[in-house]
């Protein structure tokens, strides 16, 4: 009999596992679960549809449940709930009660928009930003709207307050740190960020919690730090966590970051022995860092996408596992771009890693050539191994390739030394300096150990 394998969740990590299950078993029968109304999309192009860079969200999606059905043979069932998994009996049962059973099970439910715990979340006017329906909501708002706030300055944050300035709003970003895009980067490449939003006009309010947002019958103003800003928007960027709805009534174990715990092979552990012909993908997960020994979260794309591939392949049948994570990930932020890989100093610091630091600047193109943007460079490596551990990155243009480079390097724990020696920068005028900045900061670590 053809494997009945059933996968709940339609974003990267579902649909990855979903086109990959079909490519491993050609005669399974796939069925995938979603209370989405739309499948097969990004939500971070959402701040870039709403700045209007991309036309509309038509535009972000990949495929239609249609296409999956006559393309590969995956039923894909929109805005529908699965209420229950029964382990034991093999079966989801749906919000109407409807059943289906399965021999494989893919769970990918990816994780919401965690809302402060403060008075007025709840008002009309107040937006998280996770789904498409969350950008239609907010985009079809804007017209009534004169100042929004950003709760949250990490990379969502930012770009969705570029998208509200570009929108002509008045915009006020709100962070309970002392820095932008925290725990990932650091506070001196983070002052550069912080300072090019600042220069187009988007004003900051760091080192406080949101207070309060109040309004009688929809958002009028928020309260921070003992500050009232008034507003007609306000915009929840503060953070994914993992939906852990139906893991915890499944009994599955929750590791120590608060997402479930899996093997190498993506299947969970329930009372701390591996659950068979389960596997999990995506924000859901709990993995391992390929920077420094010990779990972490990747609540990227990229990540989703590798671990839907292995949770498809172990679901039909097939043998794949997921190796460590590097996190590596990128950000177009009004007219730079920001990237980083690894640790930043903060997380190796939170991991018990001594590390040492050097930086270099320079351009993105040799210094002759015309249109050469600026370009930061920060390396981070192990004191005692010398391994580089860290990468962050601001310029003008070409950060993703440099971030790529640098995660390479982390990921086969190259170390300084090494990374001089063999690591090789491709160069032509219009593209970098013949040394590429890179290597100059690789080059300055090199000198402090």
């Amino acid at each position: 009999m053809a494997r009945k394998i059933i996968i709940i969740g339609s974003g990267a990590a579902g649909m990855t596992a979903a086109s990959t299950a079909r490519a491993t078993a050609k005669d399974a029968e796939i069925h995938v679960f979603t209370e989405d109304r739309h499948i097969a999309y990004s939500p971070c192009a959402i701040p870039f549809v709403i700045e209007g860079k991309i036309p509309d969200f038509n535009s972000i999606v990949m495929h239609q449940p249609e296409w999956y059905a006559k393309e590969r043979n995956i039923h894909v069932h929109v805005a529908t709930k699965v209420k229950e998994v029964d382990l034991d009996g093999k079966k989801v049962t749906l919000q109407d009660g409807a059943f289906h059973q399965f021999d494989s099970l893919v769970m990918a439910v990816g994780g919401n928009v965690l809302l402060p715990p403060v008075e007025g979340t709840k008002l009309p006017g107040v937006y998280p930003v996770r789904w498409i329906s969350d950008g239609e909501a907010i985009k079809a708002a804007l017209p009534k709207v004169s100042s929004a706030v950003v709760v949250g300055a990490g990379v969502i944050g930012l770009e969705m307050a570029i998208a509200l300035k570009h929108a002509g709003k008045d915009v006020t970003v709100v962070e309970m740190f002392n820095q932008v895009i925290p725990r990932i980067y650091d506070a001196d490449m983070a002052k550069m960020v912080q300072d090019h939003c600042e220069s187009l006009g988007i004003k900051f309010q760091m080192g406080t919690p949101l207070g309060s947002i109040n309004g009688k019958e929809a958002v009028e103003k928020i309260v921070v730090g003992g500050k009232d800003i008034p507003c007609q928007m306000v915009i929840m960027a503060t953070g994914v966590r993992p939906n852990l709805e139906l893991p915890n009534m499944m009994g599955l174990d929750i590791g120590p970051l608060g997402a479930v715990r899996v093997s190498p092979t993506l299947q969970p552990y329930r009372k701390g022995r591996l659950v068979k012909d389960v596997h999990l993908a995506g924000d859901v997960v709990m993995c391992e860092s390929a920077a420094v020994p010990g779990p972490t979260m990747s609540q990227l794309g990229s990540s989703a996408l590798r671990q839907g591939r292995v949770a498809g392949i172990n679901a039909a049948g097939g043998y794949a596992i997921h190796p460590g994570v590097t996190s590596p990930f990128i950000s177009v932020i009004g007219d730079i771009q920001v990237g980083g890989v690894g640790m930043s100093r903060g997380l190796a610091d939170y991991y018990g890693l001594r590390t040492v630091e050097a930086h270099a600047s320079g351009l993105t193109r040799a210094r002759y050539y015309p249109g050469g943007k600026p370009l930061h460079v920060k390396v981070l490596a192990d004191v005692e191994s010398h391994r580089i551990v860290g990468a962050q990155i601001v310029g003008g243009e070409e950060v993703t390739g440099r971030v790529n480079w640098m995660a390479a390097a982390i990921t086969k724990g190259v170390t300084v030394e090494e990374f001089l020696a063999g690591f090789e920068n491709a160069y032509c005028p219009p593209t970098s300096m013949v040394r590429d900045v890179v290597c100059e900061a690789v080059e300055a670590l090199a000198s402090k150990l």
